[in-house]
């Protein structure tokens, strides 16, 4: 049987909680105190049978925490395991690769991804993003610069990118 543990911590944005294997790479991630909702959107083969809640998940938790608090490279080394196809689990991986301060359009994801022609796969890779955050999947705008959608609702990812982007500027 495996288990996960998880810890849910404040942030300005309402309570994250932070779903990590046996390893410590994040399963799931999520401004939500709804730990089942999240273990829902891990892959089945990675999902955990049982979840183990923690006060808190030393580096993991600690990274979420100098985030919010302005230092938004924390999260960069977290590990992170997600599971799918190839285009997804490589459309992932380039997202982590998209700094903070500098969103980009789902086209020049798609191209970044090795794929131009497939914004719309882009756009699903960025909806099928389990680690929010971690994998963030929020720095990523519409072709006309617009938010376009975020699991978490849009004045999360407003805020998000307003905070990177004066981390940014400070920098």
């Amino acid at each position: 049987m495996s288990t996960a543990a998880y810890a849910t911590v404040p942030t300005p944005l309402g309570p994250f909680t932070v779903i990590t294997d046996t390893d410590t790479a994040v399963l799931a991630s999520g401004w939500t105190a709804d730990v089942e909702n999240l273990r829902g959107l891990i892959h089945p083969r990675l999902r955990p049978e049982a979840l183990r809640r923690y006060d808190a998940l030393d580096e993991t938790t600690a990274a979420v925490e100098q985030y919010h608090h302005g230092d938004v490279r924390a999260i960069d080394s977290v590990a992170v395991r997600q599971q799918s196809g190839p285009f997804l689990e490589h459309a992932w991986q380039i997202l982590r690769k998209v700094p903070a301060g500098s969103p980009i359009t789902y086209t020049a994801y798609a191209q970044l991804s090795g794929r131009p022609d497939a914004v719309r796969a882009a756009a699903n890779a960025c909806a099928r993003n389990a680690a929010a955050l971690f994998v963030p999947c929020h720095r990523i705008l519409r072709t006309d610069g617009t938010l376009g959608g975020f699991r978490w609702g849009l004045s999360c990812k407003r805020w998000l990118l307003t905070h990177e982007q004066g981390a940014a500027e400070s920098a």
